[in-house]
Formats: C-alpha cells, structure tokens, sequence
C-alpha cells in the first residue's frame, strides 16, 4: 500500500498530476486546493497517498498533507459521499475551515463544492459533527451554542436572541456568534433584550 510519494512533477492534467518516482510515473488525482500547491513541471514535490484498489483498476489520490487525507477519509464514511465528493469538498475547504463548518452546522458553507446538495450536506454536518471540533478553530461555546440549537435545547432567552438577530438581517452562524460572546459578557441570567443589545454590539465591531 502506498501512503506517501516524492518525486518531479512530469506533468498535470485537470485533476491529475504524473509523479515521476525513480522513473515511475504515477498518476495522482487531487483536490484543487492541492493541485494549487504544486510546483510547476520539473520540480520536486510530495505527496500524502491514499490507495485504491479495486477489481478493475488501481486509483491514487493525493494529498498536500496528512491532515487532508484524514478528511478525505472521513467524508467517505458518509452515506453519499464518494471520493469525487469528497476532493470537489476538500478543493472548496480548507481543512480546517471544512471542520469550523461541520463544528457550526453551516450546511451553506458545504454546498458551495460542486456535487454537494443540502441533503449531502446535512448528512456530513450531522454524521461528522463528533468528529469536526478537534480540528476546528472556532470557538467552543459557539459550537455548543449551534449544537444546542439544532437540537433545540438552547435556554429559551439565547434562541429568541439569535432568532430576533436573523430576523434583523443577519446569517445565523454571525447571529449565533454574537450571542454566544453576549452570553459570555452577560453570565447567566440574561434576558433575550440583553442578549439581543449586547449582540449587536458585538456585530457591529
């Protein structure tokens, strides 16, 4: 099994690199945010491999680092999502932005890669969300506040503050973290007008 590759870039195709190794030519398929990070023809590079084998044919898909081969591994584990998916997600997303967006629930950010609908992304948000807040950098009470939320156990005055505040204009992952900082600044207690008003402080930074 091959899980890594370094070697001249011979040449591209569209979602494809040949990989000369020792006078091998392995040909590579990648994500577009990998094939962006490439060097030109000629040059060296490496690559993170993930290998599959099946009965008609042995398929290589490569990764600028570990990190994105894990995702695009834990994409597959999605009903619905295959290894086109799952590059066309990784070529919209960083790794850690696909994370931020599956920790937030933001099922928008995740139908704007080609292939991927409201049904496929309401699947990733909800059978990756365990996974998504180890390598998200957002911020933890946000995403537990988006978490209480979709689950509707959020204290009544937070989800009437975030509901005025989407009412008002805003997207409700900005909506969600201006509350979340209110309720931080506030403690507990709050009334939704407090929340509301320190909120849109907070939006208007």
């Amino acid at each position: 099994m091959i899980g890594k590759l370094s070697g001249i870039i011979d040449s591209y195709g569209e979602d494809w690199v040949i990989l000369d190794v020792s006078g091998v030519g392995y040909q590579v398929y990648c994500s577009a945010r990998t094939m962006q990070t490439l060097p030109q023809a000629g040059e060296t590079a490496t690559l993170s491999i993930e290998t599959y084998v099946r009965e008609d044919m042995i398929r290589l898909y490569g990764f600028a680092g570990e990190l994105e081969r894990e995702w695009f591994r834990l994409l597959q584990t999605v009903q619905g999502v295959g290894a086109r998916v799952a590059l066309a997600v990784l070529g919209t997303l960083k790794p850690g932005d696909l994370a931020t967006a599956i920790a937030l629930q933001d099922k928008a950010a995740l139908t704007r890669s080609p292939g991927v609908g409201k049904k496929v992304a309401e699947r990733i948000v909800a059978e990756l969300r365990d996974k998504a807040p180890a390598y998200s950098s957002a911020d933890p009470a946000l995403i537990h506040l988006q978490t209480d939320l979709a689950e509707r156990r959020a204290p009544r005055p937070v989800a009437d503050a975030v509901s005025a505040l989407v009412n008002l204009g805003y997207a409700q992952i900005q909506a969600s973290g201006a509350v979340a900082s209110a309720a931080r600044s506030a403690g507990e207690g709050a009334t939704a007008e407090q929340l509301i008003r320190l909120g849109l402080k907070e939006l208007a930074r």
